[in-house]
């Protein structure tokens, strides 16, 4: 019964005012957050920079900072020449971005033979995965340039790459499974009612709904890639590392040339990571509608 004094419109406005008011606490306590985590990032990178000028300072370093640019970029007759550190950038990238692909499609190969019937697939899938998540990336990479590569007449630089997408594609391989198995039982049995083929299930039912589910977790998989791909500069691969240790070796400005070196590098993970966030959010968009 409705309580004395009541009325719908009344009832309706109360809650309505109660609604926006929680609403609007929500926001509040967003943006103190949001805030409070732009000060303690504030503080960490002033806390950061603090002990190196102090160590730099008890080092009796000398600071050049003018001269880094050089290594970037030059302007010579109104046209634009790349440094050293701005060539390795893009070494970094392509190899970054052709790792990422063989990882996702290895990742999805992998996961879909744990997922087989076969029990070939599934013992060939957890042997790859024990071999590459029990060993150093490192030996693994001195195993794909000094034989792998030797055997299949490969150069440094797709050695790099196809270690760098077996290593991660591993652990992509977890996820994507893990992904697939959490869509729901009902749209297994939905799409095998429908009479589709396996192919055509994991295509238009399967993986649309698995995606979203797969996509926080696989952003830090590829952001790994990326910092792990400075581990091709052992074997001499002109990355963004290998020009920046050249430099250094060069000029001795360890300081300067390591910190551009880690804010390139910053650069690039921080653009892989909204890329990913932009995606995230379009699909889960999609998945709401």
């Amino acid at each position: 019964m409705q309580a004395a004094g009541a009325t719908p419109d009344h009832d309706a406005a109360t809650s309505g005012t109660s609604g926006w008011s929680v609403r609007d606490r929500r926001k509040a306590a967003a943006r103190r957050a949001l805030w409070l985590d732009l000060a303690s990032f504030a503080l960490f990178v002033g806390v950061l920079g603090w002990l190196i000028m102090r160590g730099a300072a008890g080092m009796g370093y000398n600071w050049q900072w003018f001269r880094v640019q050089r290594y970037l970029w030059r302007v010579i007759d109104g046209e634009v020449i790349w440094g050293p550190l701005m060539k390795g950038l893009f070494v970094t990238i392509q190899i970054s971005a052709a790792a990422m692909a063989i990882a996702l499609a290895i990742g999805l190969a992998t996961a879909l033979l744990r997922l087989s019937p076969s029990l070939v697939g599934r013992g060939a899938a957890r042997v790859y995965l024990e071999i590459i998540r029990n060993t150093p990336l490192l030996v693994q990479v001195l195993v794909f340039y000094f034989i792998i590569a030797q055997i299949l007449g490969i150069n440094r630089f797709w050695a790099g790459v196809l270690c760098l997408a077996f290593y991660e594609g591993a652990f992509a391989a977890e996820i994507i499974r893990g992904g697939i198995v959490a869509v729901r039982r009902g749209q297994w049995e939905a799409a095998r009612a429908l009479g589709l083929k396996p192919f055509d299930m994991y295509r238009d039912v399967i993986l649309p709904q698995a995606v979203p589910l797969m996509l926080p977790p696989l952003a830090g998989v590829l952001v790994n890639l990326v910092k792990h791909s400075a581990i091709v500069s052992v074997i001499a691969v002109f990355d963004l590392t290998t020009e920046g240790r050249t430099i250094v070796a060069d000029t001795f400005m360890a300081f300067e040339i390591w910190l551009t070196v880690a804010g390139l590098y910053l650069v690039l993970t921080l653009s892989l990571s909204l890329l990913v966030l932009g995606l995230e959010r379009r699909f889960g968009y999609s998945r709401r509608a």
